[in-house]
């Protein structure tokens, strides 16, 4: 009704999908439940707000309608209930700012499969973590760490992050910080009890601090070797673009530190590149190389 004027119950019903005494009904209801939304009857009439009234979006500014349907609008791709909040936000904007709205709304696209690889879908668990966080109530989960045995924990949800198609529960176990990757949670229920969460707690910043601990262990360790300079991109995919520091010694090779959070992780993801990588140092990285060698003969040789 803001964006036409005045709609019929045919008309609401065509937008909305629904039958024309649905339609008419809860235009009716709006009507007893105080809306200034009234019927004219006779040739070009229909349903219209009474002097002009209408809902808004409050003290939303032209640039900031943009911004906001270029993301929404980018997320409708593959959300559709993303989709037709979309279309009821477009008829609580000004007429002004529709049109740009509308073409912002459609200007972006977000694919979130990688070439070559099939989208990775949402954990089941995401939708009901997400109620969890939003509502306030604890979670009792098992979860099983890559390196341990199960542990159940009653856990206080803070907030959901997805990186790179894996998503992450951050929350409160005992009162300190903690994050669970959802795809090692066993099984989770989300209890009646509700949740504690701190006043000044920020969800962005309290995930910045994860990632920069998450960097500092993968820096746990170090290898130099030198290569060509052909294999550099390669490793950089293999173990990360911060893990991979390279200095060119001529035109066709290459001296590059990689970190990892172990020795045995660095060994085991340069053995694949024997023949065209010399290990510097440490020592206990060839060692473990050596090993790793010997183990692949004895297992695979005549």
């Amino acid at each position: 009704m803001q964006a036409r004027g005045r709609v019929t119950a045919k008309e609401v019903a065509a937008e909305f999908e629904t039958s024309v005494a649905t339609a008419r009904r809860d235009l009716e209801a709006l009507s007893a439940a105080g809306i200034p939304v009234y019927p004219q009857a006779g040739r070009g009439g229909g349903w219209h707000l009474l002097g002009g009234a209408r809902t808004d979006l409050s003290g939303l500014t032209s640039a900031e309608a943009r911004a906001l349907f270029l993301l929404v609008g980018s997320a409708a791709f593959v959300d559709p209930e993303a989709k037709s909040a979309l279309r009821k936000l477009v008829h609580a904007l000004p007429d002004t700012f529709r049109t740009d709205a509308e073409a912002a709304a459609e200007a972006v696209v977000i694919d979130p499969a990688r070439w070559g690889q099939p989208h990775r879908a949402q954990p089941p668990l995401v939708t009901e973590l997400q109620a969890a966080v939003i509502k306030r109530r604890k979670v009792r989960l098992s979860y099983r760490g890559w390196d341990r045995d199960p542990v159940e924990r009653l856990c206080d949800p803070w907030g959901l992050v997805e990186k790179n198609e894996v998503w992450c529960l951050l929350g409160g176990v005992d009162g300190a910080q903690r994050t669970f990757r959802i795809e090692r949670i066993i099984w989770a229920v989300v209890t009646d009890e509700p949740a504690d969460r701190p006043n000044d707690f920020d969800l962005a910043e309290a995930w910045n601090r994860v990632v920069c601990d998450v960097n500092q262990q993968r820096e746990s360790a170090s290898t130099i070797v030198v290569t060509n300079t052909e294999i550099v991109p390669f490793l950089r995919e293999q173990f990360g673009e911060l893990a991979v520091e390279d200095t060119a010694i001529d035109g066709h090779q290459a001296r590059v530190r990689i970190s990892a959070p172990a020795e045995i992780m660095l060994a085991r993801g340069l053995a694949g590149w024997g023949e065209y990588i010399d290990v510097l140092e440490p020592a206990s990285v060839r060692s473990e190389l050596m090993r790793l060698g010997a183990a692949l003969v004895k297992r695979n040789g005549p």
